[in-house]
């Protein structure tokens, strides 16, 4: 049987569907910049999509359910066959995936002229076919260790499902968002939380003598089970003052475990620190939040969500695929000074668009943010974009 190089090797077509995550970590992050370029002018009133939600349901959702998968997707495409030892999805097959995803966003954007049941229907092929792919993969090659993984991309098919329904029936779909937002951030905590110590341990070792990245053990399973205990309340209780002390214990939780992982050693090299970075903005989250529900903090919910959404997830997302793409193209594992930028961009986009919850200049504080959100992605497709789509 070919090896998952070897099958690799073999596809004669576009070098852009040579592999999972070259169309979907390239428009992915395309998307990223689209859907925040139009928000920006609907939520100031100058136009309006043909959709039948609110521009903020709009806007979220195209975060959650619209950027994220595509990440999930060209990421977990490229490391299932590598935990299973089977082929790879490449050639035909991807660019039938990567057609589910982009009928998606289409779907959603025209779905005030062909109605909510189609636009769901449509909307909702995509999770679903990678949820059954993925879970087709890893019971064939009987590695139940990573079921877990599949579960949360189940989850989030639930959670878009659920969303279109509440939104159809109700005209919010806050229970869909909540469910999208929990199931993101368990993928955070289970992938980031395995490879931010495995690649800082890696890089340390050519380093000199110091303090060491603690391995992936009981106290990180731990602390697992109590992040998903957390965001679960959270789901189900997301305005309660207990909620809001959980998170809190969260957020202790996931800095006692970062502390584990020596982070300040990896400033050096910003394909490492970043990763840092954004798990920092991840324990952040938890505080911001659990302190605006608990009333300990003068800052309001949605930006405090956003240390979460564009801190965690928009960075932690743009570290696995600046890092991913340069090692599985064959190139050096280093930043760039220009890559360096796009992890600034995406930082400051996460700190302006947290402090606007203060109330302090928070109308240019979006747009700092909204600028500093472009750099991160607008940069990775300017600077990944002949990576992506020339062969290794």
């Amino acid at each position: 049987m070919a090896t998952t190089a070897e099958q690799r090797r073999a596809h004669r077509g576009p070098a852009l569907f040579s592999a999972g995550f070259r169309p979907f970590f390239l428009f992915g992050a395309l998307w990223a910049v689209v859907a925040v370029v139009l928000w920006m002018p609907m939520w100031e009133g100058h136009f309006a999509l043909p959709i039948p939600w609110s521009p903020l349901d709009w806007h979220v959702h195209e975060t959650l359910y619209g950027y994220v998968p595509a990440v999930v997707a060209g990421f977990l495409l490229t490391a299932v066959p590598n935990w299973t030892g089977r082929l790879p999805v490449v050639g035909p097959r991807l660019i039938g995936l990567f057609s589910l995803w982009a009928l998606g966003r289409l779907a959603i954007l025209a779905a005030g002229l062909i109605g909510w049941v189609a636009a769901a229907v449509l909307d909702s092929l995509f999770l679903l076919a990678l949820a059954a792919l993925t879970l087709r993969e890893v019971v064939a090659a009987k590695n139940t260790r990573n079921l877990k993984t599949v579960a949360l991309v189940a989850l989030l098919a639930v959670g878009n499902l659920v969303f279109h329904v509440e939104a159809a029936l109700l005209g919010t779909a806050a229970w869909g968002l909540r469910i999208g937002l929990a199931g993101t951030l368990l993928l955070v905590s289970l992938i980031g939380g395995r490879i931010v110590p495995s690649f800082t341990i890696n890089w340390l070792r050519t380093r000199p003598a110091g303090a060491a990245a603690t391995p992936f053990g009981r106290f990180d399973t731990a602390v697992t089970v109590l992040t998903v205990a957390v965001l679960a309340l959270w789901v189900v209780l997301p305005a309660h003052r207990l909620t809001g002390f959980a998170l809190i214990l969260g957020g202790a939780a996931q800095a006692a475990r970062m502390a584990r992982w020596a982070g300040w050693r990896t400033w050096d090299e910003k394909l490492v620190f970043v990763l840092h970075l954004a798990y920092a903005f991840f324990a952040l989250g938890f505080f911001a939040v659990g302190a605006s529900l608990a009333g300990l903090l003068p800052l309001g919910t949605s930006a405090a969500l956003h240390a979460w959404t564009v801190g965690a997830v928009g960075l932690m997302t743009l570290a696995v695929m600046t890092r991913a793409s340069l090692g599985h193209t064959g190139r050096p594992l280093h930043a760039t000074r220009p890559i360096a930028l796009l992890y600034l961009g995406g930082a400051v986009a996460a700190l302006a668009r947290v402090a606007v919850g203060f109330g302090f200049a928070d109308f240019a504080l979006l747009h700092v943010a909204l600028v500093g959100w472009i750099v991160a992605f607008a940069g990775f497709v300017i600077v990944y974009r002949p990576i992506l789509t020339t062969p290794r």
